[in-house]
């Protein structure tokens, strides 16, 4: 396993692995059984970056979510794993009832609800401090300044440890580190956006945002991470949920447009090249480019878990490399 230090404070910094496993469906579509065994080849394999959500995975049985998180508390504790291995976790998106389908209707971003869910998600995980603790998603409703306050305060209470945000604009993200920074408090030091090799269209207005969908990684954001290099970027959903090998997994709208062949070519050709599968040429390539990329990636089997493991010591040539950033 290869390592990356995040977070820039002496106090809250942390090395974690290149790669991080998302437990997104553990304890519903993925049974406790398989989701332990995969944590323990994480972790036998050298992984050290757990990441999970207070809403995961409300969709599949009609909650609120919290599963993933109590699975993860139990497994936590059945193995007696300590302060080694790092947590994340989001507030912010959980739905106000039990619901299967994805609205507005959802816990935001206020102080209180920052303060609360973070003590709830400590409780689930069964630890005493949430080591990265993530805004899930923008509320546009509560001002910045109470949000930033609001996480702010769980650190000093000793509930979390790094901040993050997830799925948020590039200008919201530097409007609220500059109002921590005026207030002397913790900001965001670590992001999450969906990104891979294929580019996805930022255009297509999404469940929330009418000017597109602000989960993405797009050109506006790898610029922001150019000119602050403290930051550390988390990619989620880097192998698009198997579709890039799996005709099964269609691409869908966002990836309907001149450069995903091209880009689907190119891959495949370097997947050949290198004896790789396309799969770990994808995280391979975000691991090593000039901004380097944590990928989060998801397993339902050990199996898939070894694929992505063997990304790790894939190192593309310099050739290889150029090969993939000049198709436009």
């Amino acid at each position: 396993m290869k390592y990356r230090v995040i977070g820039s404070s002496p106090a809250t910094r942390r090395e974690v692995s290149m790669l991080s496993l998302g437990a997104m469906t553990f304890g519903t579509l993925v049974d406790e059984a398989t989701s332990f065994a995969i944590l323990d080849r994480f972790v036998e394999a050298g992984g050290t970056f757990i990441d999970t959500s207070n809403n995961y995975a409300f969709w599949v049985n009609g909650t609120q979510g919290g599963e993933s998180e109590e699975l993860v508390g139990r497994w936590l504790r059945s193995r007696g794993v300590g302060d080694e291995i790092t947590v994340a976790t989001k507030v912010g998106a959980r739905p106000n009832r039990p619901t299967t389908g994805f609205s507005k209707d959802v816990e935001g971003l206020s102080a209180k609800v920052v303060r609360e869910s973070a003590e709830r998600s400590r409780e689930r995980l069964g630890i005493e401090k949430i080591h990265l603790l993530y805004a899930h998603i923008m509320d546009e409703h509560t001002p910045l300044e109470e949000t930033v306050q609001g996480f702010a305060d769980v650190v000093a209470d000793g509930v979390a440890g790094l901040l993050g945000a997830s799925n948020h604009w590039a200008w919201r993200v530097e409007r609220a580190r500059v109002i921590a920074a005026a207030a002397g408090v913790p900001g965001y030091e670590v992001l999450q956006h969906h990104h891979s090799y294929l580019r996805q269209r930022t255009d297509l207005p999404s469940l929330r945002s009418p000017d597109g969908n602000q989960g993405l990684v797009s050109g506006d954001l790898l610029s922001y991470l150019r000119a602050n290099p403290e930051l550390t970027q988390v990619a989620y959903s880097p192998l698009i949920a198997g579709a890039y090998v799996r005709d099964d997994k269609p691409l869908g709208p966002g990836f309907e447009h001149a450069g995903t062949q091209p880009r689907l070519k190119a891959i495949r050709e370097v997947a050949a090249q290198t004896g790789a599968t396309v799969n770990q040429v994808v995280l391979s390539w975000l691991m090593g480019g000039a901004i380097p990329v944590l990928p989060l990636i998801g397993a339902s089997s050990v199996a898939q878990l070894d694929e992505n493991l063997g990304a790790v010591d894939l190192e593309l040539t310099a050739e290889q490399r150029a090969k993939l950033d000049s198709v436009n």
